[in-house]
Protein backbone atom coordinates (compact mmCIF):
# COMPACT_ATOMS: atom_id res chain seq x y z
CA UNK A 1 0.00 0.00 0.00
CA UNK A 2 1.41 3.71 -1.25
CA UNK A 3 1.94 6.00 1.30
CA UNK A 4 1.37 8.89 -1.05
CA UNK A 5 -2.38 7.74 -1.40
CA UNK A 6 -4.85 11.16 -1.47
CA UNK A 7 -7.04 11.11 1.23
CA UNK A 8 -9.19 13.86 3.02
CA UNK A 9 -9.38 15.24 6.21
CA UNK A 10 -11.10 17.98 8.25
CA UNK A 11 -9.45 20.67 9.92
CA UNK A 12 -10.35 23.50 12.42
CA UNK A 13 -8.05 26.65 12.17
CA UNK A 14 -8.46 30.12 12.57
CA UNK A 15 -7.07 32.77 10.47
CA UNK A 16 -7.59 36.19 10.14
CA UNK A 17 -8.38 37.98 6.79
CA UNK A 18 -7.64 41.51 5.71
CA UNK A 19 -10.51 42.23 4.21
CA UNK A 20 -9.93 45.14 1.23
CA UNK A 21 -12.03 47.52 3.59
CA UNK A 22 -9.72 46.92 6.29
CA UNK A 23 -6.21 47.30 4.30
CA UNK A 24 -7.75 50.68 3.57
CA UNK A 25 -8.78 51.66 6.65
CA UNK A 26 -5.35 50.91 8.24
CA UNK A 27 -3.49 53.12 4.91
CA UNK A 28 -5.96 55.66 5.38
CA UNK A 29 -4.91 55.99 9.03
CA UNK A 30 -1.52 55.93 8.83
CA UNK A 31 -1.55 59.05 6.27
CA UNK A 32 -0.58 62.39 7.66
CA UNK A 33 -2.39 65.26 5.90
CA UNK A 34 -0.96 66.20 3.10
CA UNK A 35 -0.91 62.59 1.87
CA UNK A 36 -4.63 62.09 2.78
CA UNK A 37 -5.31 65.30 0.61
CA UNK A 38 -3.74 63.56 -2.81
CA UNK A 39 -4.85 60.25 -2.23
CA UNK A 40 -8.73 61.74 -1.81
CA UNK A 41 -7.77 63.69 -5.38
CA UNK A 42 -7.20 60.36 -6.79
CA UNK A 43 -10.33 58.47 -5.79
CA UNK A 44 -12.07 61.38 -6.88
CA UNK A 45 -10.48 61.05 -10.59
CA UNK A 46 -11.03 57.59 -10.40
CA UNK A 47 -14.38 57.02 -8.90
CA UNK A 48 -17.30 58.66 -11.04
CA UNK A 49 -19.78 58.68 -8.14
CA UNK A 50 -16.92 60.47 -5.37
CA UNK A 51 -17.87 64.24 -5.63
CA UNK A 52 -16.17 67.16 -3.73
CA UNK A 53 -18.52 69.82 -2.18
CA UNK A 54 -17.82 72.89 -3.44
CA UNK A 55 -21.43 74.60 -2.96
CA UNK A 56 -24.83 73.76 -1.09
CA UNK A 57 -26.69 71.34 -3.16
CA UNK A 58 -28.40 67.89 -3.56
CA UNK A 59 -25.83 65.10 -1.75
CA UNK A 60 -26.72 61.78 -0.88
CA UNK A 61 -26.23 60.77 2.75
CA UNK A 62 -24.76 57.75 3.68
CA UNK A 63 -27.98 56.43 4.95
CA UNK A 64 -29.92 56.73 1.55
CA UNK A 65 -26.50 55.61 -0.11
CA UNK A 66 -27.10 52.11 2.01
CA UNK A 67 -31.06 52.16 1.04
CA UNK A 68 -30.08 52.45 -2.87
CA UNK A 69 -27.77 49.76 -2.50
CA UNK A 70 -30.23 47.43 -1.13
CA UNK A 71 -32.55 47.89 -3.35
CA UNK A 72 -31.82 45.37 -5.93
CA UNK A 73 -32.36 42.83 -3.29
CA UNK A 74 -36.30 44.19 -2.73
CA UNK A 75 -38.74 42.55 -5.09
CA UNK A 76 -40.70 46.03 -4.73
CA UNK A 77 -38.80 49.31 -4.42
CA UNK A 78 -39.22 51.48 -1.39
CA UNK A 79 -40.51 54.36 -3.49
CA UNK A 80 -42.89 52.59 -5.60
CA UNK A 81 -46.20 54.31 -4.05
CA UNK A 82 -44.14 57.95 -4.97
CA UNK A 83 -43.75 55.98 -8.52
CA UNK A 84 -47.76 55.13 -8.79
CA UNK A 85 -48.88 58.06 -7.53
CA UNK A 86 -46.86 60.23 -10.28
CA UNK A 87 -47.63 57.60 -13.18
CA UNK A 88 -51.42 58.31 -11.98
CA UNK A 89 -51.06 62.19 -12.16
CA UNK A 90 -50.00 61.85 -15.60
CA UNK A 91 -52.86 59.83 -16.44
CA UNK A 92 -55.55 61.94 -15.04
CA UNK A 93 -53.87 64.60 -17.63
CA UNK A 94 -52.29 67.00 -14.83
CA UNK A 95 -49.02 68.59 -16.13
CA UNK A 96 -46.13 67.90 -14.89
CA UNK A 97 -43.45 69.71 -13.04
CA UNK A 98 -40.71 69.22 -15.51
CA UNK A 99 -43.41 69.44 -18.60
CA UNK A 100 -42.35 72.17 -20.81
CA UNK A 101 -45.16 73.78 -23.30
CA UNK A 102 -43.31 75.57 -26.26
CA UNK A 103 -45.44 78.80 -27.16
CA UNK A 104 -47.20 78.53 -30.57
CA UNK A 105 -45.17 81.20 -32.52
CA UNK A 106 -47.45 84.64 -33.54
CA UNK A 107 -46.09 86.34 -36.26
CA UNK A 108 -46.14 90.18 -35.50
CA UNK A 109 -45.79 91.68 -38.46
CA UNK A 110 -49.51 90.58 -39.06
CA UNK A 111 -50.88 91.94 -37.03
CA UNK A 112 -50.38 89.94 -34.08
CA UNK A 113 -50.12 91.82 -30.73
CA UNK A 114 -46.76 91.14 -28.83
CA UNK A 115 -47.42 88.96 -25.13
CA UNK A 116 -48.94 91.46 -22.43
CA UNK A 117 -47.53 89.83 -18.48
CA UNK A 118 -50.83 90.00 -16.44
CA UNK A 119 -49.77 90.28 -13.08
CA UNK A 120 -51.72 88.43 -9.94
CA UNK A 121 -54.67 90.39 -8.38
CA UNK A 122 -53.45 92.63 -5.48
CA UNK A 123 -49.84 92.39 -6.78
CA UNK A 124 -47.83 95.45 -8.35
CA UNK A 125 -44.86 94.62 -9.38
CA UNK A 126 -42.51 97.93 -9.56
CA UNK A 127 -39.09 97.70 -11.27
CA UNK A 128 -36.37 99.50 -9.23
CA UNK A 129 -35.26 102.84 -10.79
CA UNK A 130 -32.26 102.55 -13.04
CA UNK A 131 -28.94 103.62 -11.95
CA UNK A 132 -27.52 107.01 -14.09
CA UNK A 133 -24.05 105.31 -13.78
CA UNK A 134 -24.78 101.84 -15.20
CA UNK A 135 -25.75 103.40 -18.32
CA UNK A 136 -22.47 105.81 -19.15
CA UNK A 137 -19.77 103.12 -20.89
CA UNK A 138 -17.02 103.58 -19.10
CA UNK A 139 -14.73 101.26 -21.73
CA UNK A 140 -15.28 103.54 -24.19
CA UNK A 141 -14.93 106.31 -21.56
CA UNK A 142 -11.40 105.33 -21.49
CA UNK A 143 -10.63 104.16 -24.98
CA UNK A 144 -11.11 108.02 -26.19
CA UNK A 145 -9.85 109.81 -23.51
CA UNK A 146 -7.00 107.57 -21.97
CA UNK A 147 -5.73 105.82 -24.98
CA UNK A 148 -2.10 104.68 -24.55
CA UNK A 149 -1.30 104.45 -27.69
CA UNK A 150 -1.69 101.80 -31.03
CA UNK A 151 -2.10 98.27 -30.12
CA UNK A 152 -1.65 95.60 -32.42
CA UNK A 153 -5.03 93.45 -32.47
CA UNK A 154 -2.52 89.94 -32.19
CA UNK A 155 -1.02 91.57 -28.74
CA UNK A 156 -4.14 91.01 -27.00
CA UNK A 157 -4.63 87.32 -28.00
CA UNK A 158 -1.04 85.96 -26.93
CA UNK A 159 -1.15 83.53 -24.66
CA UNK A 160 0.02 84.35 -21.24
CA UNK A 161 3.21 83.03 -19.50
CA UNK A 162 2.34 80.11 -17.34
CA UNK A 163 2.59 80.49 -13.53
CA UNK A 164 5.41 77.75 -13.70
CA UNK A 165 7.86 79.60 -15.19
CA UNK A 166 8.16 82.02 -12.46
CA UNK A 167 8.76 79.40 -10.00
CA UNK A 168 12.32 78.72 -8.72
CA UNK A 169 14.18 75.82 -9.19
CA UNK A 170 17.13 74.49 -6.86
CA UNK A 171 20.33 73.95 -8.29
CA UNK A 172 21.59 71.06 -7.53
CA UNK A 173 25.56 70.22 -7.49
CA UNK A 174 25.90 69.27 -11.21
CA UNK A 175 24.21 72.26 -12.23
CA UNK A 176 26.57 74.57 -10.53
CA UNK A 177 29.20 72.60 -11.74
CA UNK A 178 28.43 72.39 -15.66
CA UNK A 179 27.80 75.99 -15.00
CA UNK A 180 31.04 77.04 -14.23
CA UNK A 181 32.89 74.59 -16.60
CA UNK A 182 30.67 75.78 -19.74
CA UNK A 183 32.88 79.05 -19.27
CA UNK A 184 36.31 76.61 -19.31
CA UNK A 185 38.84 76.33 -22.57
CA UNK A 186 39.13 72.68 -22.65
CA UNK A 187 39.84 69.86 -25.15
CA UNK A 188 36.85 67.48 -25.84
CA UNK A 189 38.30 64.57 -24.13
CA UNK A 190 38.78 66.66 -21.17
CA UNK A 191 35.76 68.04 -21.14
CA UNK A 192 34.08 64.72 -21.75
CA UNK A 193 36.14 63.50 -18.57
CA UNK A 194 35.15 65.85 -16.25
CA UNK A 195 31.27 65.13 -16.85
CA UNK A 196 32.27 62.06 -15.87
CA UNK A 197 33.94 62.72 -12.74
CA UNK A 198 30.99 65.35 -11.74
CA UNK A 199 28.14 62.17 -12.78
CA UNK A 200 30.21 59.97 -10.26
CA UNK A 201 29.83 62.32 -7.32
CA UNK A 202 27.74 61.68 -4.33
CA UNK A 203 26.02 64.05 -2.29
CA UNK A 204 28.38 65.24 -0.22
CA UNK A 205 30.58 65.65 -3.03
CA UNK A 206 32.68 63.32 -2.99
CA UNK A 207 34.30 60.97 -6.19
CA UNK A 208 33.26 57.57 -5.34
CA UNK A 209 35.01 55.43 -8.52
CA UNK A 210 38.31 55.86 -8.98
CA UNK A 211 40.39 57.54 -11.72
CA UNK A 212 41.65 53.77 -13.40
CA UNK A 213 37.82 52.87 -13.69
CA UNK A 214 36.66 56.32 -14.55
CA UNK A 215 39.14 55.91 -17.37
CA UNK A 216 38.46 52.84 -18.52
CA UNK A 217 34.47 53.08 -18.51
CA UNK A 218 34.58 56.64 -20.29
CA UNK A 219 37.76 55.19 -22.59
CA UNK A 220 40.01 58.08 -21.94
CA UNK A 221 43.59 57.87 -20.67
CA UNK A 222 44.55 58.68 -16.84
CA UNK A 223 46.33 61.65 -17.46
CA UNK A 224 43.11 62.92 -19.44
CA UNK A 225 41.27 61.98 -16.06
CA UNK A 226 44.00 63.13 -13.73
CA UNK A 227 44.10 66.87 -15.85
CA UNK A 228 40.18 66.82 -15.56
CA UNK A 229 39.49 65.86 -11.91
CA UNK A 230 42.61 69.00 -10.94
CA UNK A 231 39.83 70.87 -13.15
CA UNK A 232 36.20 69.90 -11.12
CA UNK A 233 38.68 70.46 -8.15
CA UNK A 234 39.63 73.86 -8.68
CA UNK A 235 35.91 75.34 -8.91
CA UNK A 236 33.07 76.29 -6.26
CA UNK A 237 32.95 74.78 -3.96
CA UNK A 238 36.50 74.38 -2.93
CA UNK A 239 36.83 70.78 -1.49
CA UNK A 240 34.73 69.32 -4.35
CA UNK A 241 35.68 65.43 -5.74
CA UNK A 242 38.08 64.41 -3.57
CA UNK A 243 38.65 61.08 -2.70
CA UNK A 244 38.42 61.26 1.17
CA UNK A 245 38.16 63.83 4.35
CA UNK A 246 41.41 64.67 4.00
CA UNK A 247 42.22 65.62 0.90
CA UNK A 248 38.79 67.77 0.94
CA UNK A 249 40.39 69.40 3.87
CA UNK A 250 43.56 70.27 2.36
CA UNK A 251 41.82 71.30 -0.89
CA UNK A 252 39.96 73.56 1.10
CA UNK A 253 42.97 74.89 2.95
CA UNK A 254 44.57 75.32 -0.48
CA UNK A 255 41.98 77.28 -1.70
CA UNK A 256 42.65 80.00 1.12
CA UNK A 257 46.84 80.08 -0.20
CA UNK A 258 47.13 78.05 3.22
CA UNK A 259 49.29 75.47 1.72
CA UNK A 260 52.29 74.64 3.66
CA UNK A 261 51.22 76.45 6.40
CA UNK A 262 50.26 74.93 10.22
CA UNK A 263 46.80 73.64 9.47
CA UNK A 264 48.03 71.96 5.97
CA UNK A 265 50.58 69.89 8.62
CA UNK A 266 48.26 68.97 11.13
CA UNK A 267 45.71 67.77 8.30
CA UNK A 268 48.43 66.28 6.10
CA UNK A 269 50.40 64.80 8.70
CA UNK A 270 48.89 64.56 11.82
CA UNK A 271 45.29 63.40 11.66
CA UNK A 272 45.39 61.77 14.64
CA UNK A 273 46.48 64.33 16.90
CA UNK A 274 43.90 66.54 15.77
CA UNK A 275 41.52 63.65 16.25
CA UNK A 276 42.25 63.22 20.13
CA UNK A 277 43.36 67.07 20.74
CA UNK A 278 46.79 66.34 21.51
CA UNK A 279 47.04 70.26 21.35
CA UNK A 280 50.66 70.42 23.21
CA UNK A 281 52.10 66.96 21.02
CA UNK A 282 51.11 68.56 18.15
CA UNK A 283 53.02 71.65 18.98
CA UNK A 284 55.82 69.57 20.34
CA UNK A 285 55.96 68.07 16.67
CA UNK A 286 55.51 70.54 14.96
CA UNK A 287 57.77 72.94 17.03
CA UNK A 288 55.48 75.21 17.11
CA UNK A 289 54.07 77.35 20.19
CA UNK A 290 50.41 76.57 21.47
CA UNK A 291 48.94 79.37 20.21
CA UNK A 292 49.68 78.55 16.31
CA UNK A 293 48.28 75.14 16.90
CA UNK A 294 45.05 76.58 18.37
CA UNK A 295 44.78 79.37 15.71
CA UNK A 296 45.45 76.34 13.04
CA UNK A 297 42.44 74.35 14.84
CA UNK A 298 39.64 77.41 14.83
CA UNK A 299 40.68 77.58 11.20
CA UNK A 300 40.40 73.71 10.63
CA UNK A 301 37.02 73.98 12.70
CA UNK A 302 35.65 76.89 10.05
CA UNK A 303 36.61 74.23 7.12
CA UNK A 304 33.43 72.34 5.67
CA UNK A 305 33.69 68.33 5.15
CA UNK A 306 30.85 67.78 2.97
CA UNK A 307 30.74 70.94 0.29
CA UNK A 308 28.48 69.03 -1.87
CA UNK A 309 25.62 68.43 0.49
CA UNK A 310 24.22 72.25 0.44
CA UNK A 311 23.58 72.06 -3.27
CA UNK A 312 22.37 67.96 -2.99
CA UNK A 313 21.06 67.84 0.59
CA UNK A 314 17.89 66.63 1.10
CA UNK A 315 14.95 68.87 0.71
CA UNK A 316 12.91 70.40 3.20
CA UNK A 317 10.23 68.52 3.91
CA UNK A 318 7.07 70.46 4.57
CA UNK A 319 5.07 70.26 7.81
CA UNK A 320 1.50 70.80 8.29
CA UNK A 321 -0.29 70.54 11.66
CA UNK A 322 -2.95 67.84 11.81
CA UNK A 323 -4.21 68.84 14.48
CA UNK A 324 -4.44 71.90 16.38
CA UNK A 325 -4.26 72.03 20.43
CA UNK A 326 -5.45 75.30 21.77
CA UNK A 327 -6.07 76.39 25.56
CA UNK A 328 -9.51 78.03 25.94
CA UNK A 329 -9.73 78.73 29.54
CA UNK A 330 -8.79 76.07 31.64
CA UNK A 331 -9.70 73.28 29.03
CA UNK A 332 -8.13 72.66 26.05
CA UNK A 333 -9.91 72.33 22.35
CA UNK A 334 -8.77 69.60 19.99
CA UNK A 335 -9.29 70.60 17.09
CA UNK A 336 -8.36 68.42 13.40
CA UNK A 337 -6.86 70.72 10.28
CA UNK A 338 -9.73 69.97 7.70
CA UNK A 339 -8.27 73.32 5.22
CA UNK A 340 -7.72 72.44 1.72
CA UNK A 341 -8.40 68.62 2.17
CA UNK A 342 -11.73 67.55 -0.19
CA UNK A 343 -14.99 67.50 1.53
CA UNK A 344 -16.80 64.31 -0.26
CA UNK A 345 -19.83 63.53 -0.89
CA UNK A 346 -21.96 61.17 -2.97
CA UNK A 347 -23.21 62.09 -6.61
CA UNK A 348 -26.75 61.88 -7.26
CA UNK A 349 -26.99 61.90 -10.89
CA UNK A 350 -25.72 58.26 -11.02
CA UNK A 351 -28.71 56.88 -9.11
CA UNK A 352 -30.84 56.76 -11.67
CA UNK A 353 -28.22 54.03 -13.00
CA UNK A 354 -29.64 51.79 -9.77
CA UNK A 355 -33.42 51.88 -10.84
CA UNK A 356 -33.97 49.32 -13.60
CA UNK A 357 -36.50 50.87 -15.37
CA UNK A 358 -34.25 53.84 -16.56
CA UNK A 359 -31.27 51.83 -17.02
CA UNK A 360 -31.97 48.17 -18.79
CA UNK A 361 -28.04 47.14 -18.41
CA UNK A 362 -27.30 44.79 -15.25
CA UNK A 363 -23.49 45.32 -16.19
CA UNK A 364 -23.71 49.45 -15.47
CA UNK A 365 -25.89 49.06 -12.42
CA UNK A 366 -23.68 46.75 -11.04
CA UNK A 367 -20.61 49.17 -11.40
CA UNK A 368 -22.46 51.50 -10.27
CA UNK A 369 -23.38 49.85 -6.85
CA UNK A 370 -19.79 48.69 -6.97
CA UNK A 371 -18.85 52.43 -7.00
CA UNK A 372 -21.06 53.50 -4.82
CA UNK A 373 -19.91 51.06 -2.19
CA UNK A 374 -16.26 51.73 -2.49
CA UNK A 375 -17.07 55.54 -2.47
CA UNK A 376 -19.33 54.39 0.67
CA UNK A 377 -16.42 52.56 2.30
CA UNK A 378 -13.40 55.42 1.31
CA UNK A 379 -16.06 57.69 3.44
CA UNK A 380 -16.04 56.12 6.38
CA UNK A 381 -12.59 55.20 6.45
CA UNK A 382 -11.82 58.97 6.71
CA UNK A 383 -14.13 59.19 9.52
CA UNK A 384 -12.84 56.94 11.40
CA UNK A 385 -9.42 58.18 10.85
CA UNK A 386 -10.35 61.43 12.32
CA UNK A 387 -11.93 59.92 15.23
CA UNK A 388 -9.03 57.72 16.03
CA UNK A 389 -6.97 60.68 15.98
CA UNK A 390 -9.14 63.10 18.12
CA UNK A 391 -9.54 60.05 20.82
CA UNK A 392 -5.46 59.61 20.67
CA UNK A 393 -5.13 63.54 20.99
CA UNK A 394 -8.05 63.44 24.13
CA UNK A 395 -5.86 61.18 25.81
CA UNK A 396 -2.31 63.08 25.39
CA UNK A 397 -3.88 65.91 26.96
CA UNK A 398 -5.37 64.60 29.20
CA UNK A 399 -1.77 62.77 30.40
CA UNK A 400 0.27 65.71 29.25
CA UNK A 401 -1.14 68.83 31.14
CA UNK A 402 1.90 69.77 32.63
CA UNK A 403 3.75 69.88 29.73
CA UNK A 404 1.51 71.69 27.52
CA UNK A 405 1.42 74.44 30.53
CA UNK A 406 5.12 74.23 31.27
CA UNK A 407 7.16 73.18 28.10
CA UNK A 408 9.43 69.99 27.58
CA UNK A 409 10.96 69.62 30.85
CA UNK A 410 7.32 68.98 32.36
CA UNK A 411 6.56 65.90 29.80
CA UNK A 412 5.62 62.98 31.65
CA UNK A 413 6.60 59.12 30.15
CA UNK A 414 3.72 57.59 28.24
CA UNK A 415 3.26 54.34 26.81
CA UNK A 416 1.28 53.27 22.98
CA UNK A 417 -0.11 50.52 24.73
CA UNK A 418 -1.57 52.30 27.96
CA UNK A 419 -3.45 55.02 25.40
CA UNK A 420 -4.25 51.45 23.25
CA UNK A 421 -6.00 50.54 26.25
CA UNK A 422 -8.03 53.91 27.58
CA UNK A 423 -9.43 54.50 24.07
CA UNK A 424 -10.27 50.98 23.40
CA UNK A 425 -8.27 49.84 20.03
CA UNK A 426 -5.62 47.71 19.61
CA UNK A 427 -1.42 49.44 19.83
CA UNK A 428 -0.81 49.25 16.11
CA UNK A 429 -4.11 51.16 15.33
CA UNK A 430 -2.53 54.08 17.68
CA UNK A 431 0.79 53.81 16.74
CA UNK A 432 -0.18 54.43 13.10
CA UNK A 433 -2.64 56.69 14.24
CA UNK A 434 0.75 59.26 15.33
CA UNK A 435 2.53 58.17 12.56
CA UNK A 436 4.06 61.17 10.34
CA UNK A 437 1.39 63.27 11.96
CA UNK A 438 2.02 66.74 14.21
CA UNK A 439 0.26 69.06 16.35
CA UNK A 440 0.07 72.01 17.24
CA UNK A 441 0.58 72.95 20.86
CA UNK A 442 0.87 76.17 23.16
CA UNK A 443 4.32 74.74 23.52
CA UNK A 444 5.35 74.81 19.61
CA UNK A 445 4.59 71.92 16.64
CA UNK A 446 5.27 68.74 17.67
CA UNK A 447 5.55 65.25 16.25
CA UNK A 448 2.70 63.04 18.00
CA UNK A 449 5.37 60.24 18.81
CA UNK A 450 7.58 62.87 20.59
CA UNK A 451 4.79 62.34 23.29
CA UNK A 452 5.23 59.03 23.35
CA UNK A 453 8.68 57.73 25.58
CA UNK A 454 9.59 55.35 28.01
CA UNK A 455 9.87 55.79 32.13
CA UNK A 456 13.19 55.13 33.29
CA UNK A 457 14.17 53.31 36.31
CA UNK A 458 14.34 54.48 40.25
CA UNK A 459 12.05 56.46 42.37
CA UNK A 460 12.03 59.53 40.75
CA UNK A 461 12.95 57.86 37.45
CA UNK A 462 9.31 56.53 37.14
CA UNK A 463 8.09 59.91 36.04
CA UNK A 464 11.11 60.85 34.23
CA UNK A 465 11.25 59.73 30.31
CA UNK A 466 13.97 58.80 28.35
CA UNK A 467 13.86 61.76 26.59
CA UNK A 468 14.14 63.90 29.38
CA UNK A 469 17.01 61.68 30.49
CA UNK A 470 18.77 62.69 27.52
CA UNK A 471 18.16 66.04 27.44
CA UNK A 472 19.73 65.89 31.41
CA UNK A 473 22.72 63.93 30.05
CA UNK A 474 23.22 66.74 27.01
CA UNK A 475 23.12 69.42 29.55
CA UNK A 476 25.65 68.61 32.04
CA UNK A 477 28.26 67.51 29.51
CA UNK A 478 27.36 71.31 27.78
CA UNK A 479 28.44 72.62 31.42
CA UNK A 480 31.18 70.54 32.23
CA UNK A 481 35.07 71.98 32.60
CA UNK A 482 36.29 71.37 28.91
CA UNK A 483 39.64 70.78 30.97
CA UNK A 484 38.29 68.30 33.50
CA UNK A 485 35.29 66.60 31.63
CA UNK A 486 32.44 64.08 33.32
CA UNK A 487 33.42 60.21 32.76
CA UNK A 488 30.31 58.27 31.68
CA UNK A 489 30.73 56.70 35.68
CA UNK A 490 30.22 60.93 36.97
CA UNK A 491 27.53 61.32 35.28
CA UNK A 492 25.76 57.48 36.32
CA UNK A 493 26.48 58.90 40.47
CA UNK A 494 24.70 62.16 39.46
CA UNK A 495 21.95 60.66 37.82
CA UNK A 496 21.66 58.23 40.88
CA UNK A 497 22.00 60.74 43.65
CA UNK A 498 19.11 62.74 42.21
CA UNK A 499 17.07 58.71 41.71
CA UNK A 500 17.43 57.78 38.66
CA UNK A 501 18.56 54.04 38.43
CA UNK A 502 21.05 54.12 35.15
CA UNK A 503 24.03 51.94 34.51
CA UNK A 504 27.58 53.38 32.92
CA UNK A 505 26.66 51.32 30.03
CA UNK A 506 23.28 53.24 29.02
CA UNK A 507 24.47 56.61 29.77
CA UNK A 508 27.45 55.57 27.33
CA UNK A 509 24.61 54.84 24.63
CA UNK A 510 22.64 57.55 25.00
CA UNK A 511 25.80 59.87 24.73
CA UNK A 512 26.27 58.17 21.63
CA UNK A 513 23.06 58.17 20.26
CA UNK A 514 23.31 61.69 20.40
CA UNK A 515 26.67 62.10 19.19
CA UNK A 516 29.00 63.66 21.86
CA UNK A 517 32.07 62.49 21.66
CA UNK A 518 33.81 60.73 24.80
CA UNK A 519 35.57 62.14 27.42
CA UNK A 520 39.16 61.61 26.13
CA UNK A 521 38.09 63.30 22.83
CA UNK A 522 36.32 66.52 24.83
CA UNK A 523 39.49 66.74 27.25
CA UNK A 524 40.91 70.35 26.23
CA UNK A 525 44.57 69.93 26.51
CA UNK A 526 46.85 73.18 26.75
Amino acid sequence: MSLLSPRLQLRVAQKQILTPGLVQMVTVLQLNRLELKEMISQEIALNPVLEEIAEAGDELTPEEVQAILESERVAEPADQSILEAANGAAEAGEPSADLEVEPEPVDYATGGAPPVEIAEPGIIEQKPAADPFEEIDFGSFFDDYLDPGYKSPSSESVDKPSFETFLSAPVTLADHLHSQLAIEILSDPVRDAAEAIIGNLDDNGYLLSSLEDLALSEEHTLEQMQEALKIVQSVDPAGIAARDMRECLLLQIEAQNGRGGVAWQIISDHMKLLETRQFRELAKVLGRPVEHIHTAVNMIRHLDPRPGLRFSGPDARPVEPDVYITKDGDDYLIQLNDEDIPQLRLSAQYRRMLDREQEPSKEVRNYVKERYASALQLMKNIEQRKQTILKVCQSIVRRQPEFLEQGIDQLKPMMIKEVAEEIGVHPSTVSRAVAGKYAHTPQGVFELRYFFSEAVQGPSGGATPLLILKRRVKKMIEEEDPRQPLTDEQITLRLQTEGIQVTRRTVAKYREDMKIPSTHQRRLRE
